[in-house]
């Protein structure tokens, strides 16, 4: 049964915002709607596995307790659970959440995350916000009450989430979306039907309208640390002063947050992990349902091009150009590539590059991701071959964004940390 969906006109204009496409194909077309009560799939019901799941049980058994501070509540507790760093904070001042009345220019909800779980923090909100991923139903969302309470707990939410996190530019599955908005002086989008949803390919100065963002970018001119003052001009932002920014105490009390910092390496990263983990769930899901209905010969060509995508995503090959050097102001450019694992020349897929891109080994992160490995096997062979055959073809001169070099570099720090490779893989 395909369900409808429904989304209520007041819900869909305060608790979301609407998501105009940047992509070379058309998500809406390449991605239909994939009914998410399939007796496969169950998304609503089946329980899930996801660290925030996992820590819910902990708390109900005793054998963790969250302890809450007087002025950040449960925030530094949580971090300490789930592995968070506090220096991955970025603020987003945008009206583009349900607690949207809460949130302006002068009381920005702050966001926290790791590969598994991202957390959302109003100063004066009434719950926290929390996605995890599980490595087979895709995101799940939760919130938690703010105040103290004697068995703090989470609370699974449902379609109020879903209406805004079940798009085309999710891949139509619970997914994640970072938006740049044209936002007015109070932090409502101008255009409520035009936001931008950017991942790894977006051009950057298109991104992060609606986001303070801290760091140095060169003689980039983003979108971020603005906001669009005259109505008449509805189109244009307040640039002036708000590029290249290193400190937000001037706008805002940031002694409500953890940090005084939206990081700008944080916010690159979080992009793309976003839409990488929609390529996870949107596989996973299309796979066991053709396999439990028994059309998996007539799936081999979907089968196909689902791949194509996700290889060319997970190698960057569309990753926005970067002409002059970024780097944050947090300490996250050191703590995420941290996280490891490095190979035994000391390299890892998480180090920076911010030169000329992002990551310095330019292939995804994500890959040792539970996500990853809980993809239907046939699907995750057909990535491994893919990745091994892109590694290893002859690389045209003309191709800088991939060099022998990077690709070399690639298969041996594969080898050395991704447990689980093809044999032939380690061949080469």
């Amino acid at each position: 049964m395909w369900l409808k969906r429904i989304i209520p006109a007041t819900v869909a204009i305060t608790a979301c915002t609407a998501v105009a496409l940047w992509a070379a194909r058309d998500d809406g077309t390449d991605y239909p709607y994939i009914p998410y009560d399939h007796p496969v799939i169950d998304y609503d019901k089946r329980a899930p596995q996801d660290p925030i799941a996992r820590l819910q049980e902990k708390l109900l058994r005793g054998d963790v307790e969250l302890e809450f501070d007087s002025k950040e509540g449960y925030l530094p507790s949580l971090f300490k659970q789930l592995d968070i760093n506090a220096d991955s904070q970025m603020l987003v001042f945008s009206k583009t959440s349900f607690q949207g009345p809460k949130i302006s220019p002068r009381s920005p909800r702050a966001l926290y995350f790791n590969d598994n779980v991202a957390i959302g923090f109003v100063p004066n909100g009434d719950v926290m916000e929390f996605t995890a991923l599980d490595p087979n139903q895709g995101i799940i969302f939760y919130t938690m009450e703010r105040k103290k309470a004697e068995k703090p707990s989470f609370f699974r939410r449902g379609l109020e989430c879903l209406n805004c996190h079940i798009l085309a530019n999710t891949q139509n599955v619970p997914g994640l979306l970072a938006t740049s908005v044209i936002p007015r002086p109070d932090g409502s989008p101008r255009f409520a039907a035009s936001a931008l949803v950017v991942d790894s390919r977006t051009p950057l100065d298109q991104r992060w309208g609606g986001w303070y963002v801290t760091g140095l970018s060169g003689g980039l001119q983003h979108r971020g640390n603005s906001v669009s003052p005259n109505p008449d001009r509805p189109s244009e932002l307040a640039l002036r002063n708000n590029q290249n920014v290193t400190s937000l105490e001037s706008r805002f009390d940031v002694s409500n947050y953890m940090l005084p910092t939206s990081d700008l390496v944080a916010l690159m990263t979080l992009e793309h992990q976003n839409r990488m983990t929609s390529y996870f769930t949107r596989i996973n899901w299309e796979a066991r349902i053709a396999e439990q209905e028994g059309k998996m010969t007539e799936f081999e060509p979907r089968l196909d091009f689902l791949t194509d995508e996700m290889v060319a995503y997970m190698l960057f090959e569309n990753e926005a150009r970067m002409y002059d050097p970024m780097s944050g102001v947090s300490t996250f450019a050191k703590t995420f590539p941290a996280r490891g694992p490095r190979d035994k020349k000391g390299r890892s897929l998480r180090d920076f590059d911010l030169q000329t891109r992002v990551f310095r080994y330019p292939l995804s992160y994500m890959i040792y991701n539970p996500a990853f490995d809980a993809m239907p096997g046939i699907a995750k062979d057909q990535v491994y071959r893919k990745l091994f055959d892109k590694l290893t073809s002859p690389v045209p001169e003309k191709d800088a964004r991939l060099s022998n070099e990077d690709r070399q570099a690639i298969l041996e720090i594969l080898a050395d940390t991704k447990p689980g490779l093809p044999d032939y893989w380690k061949t080469k």
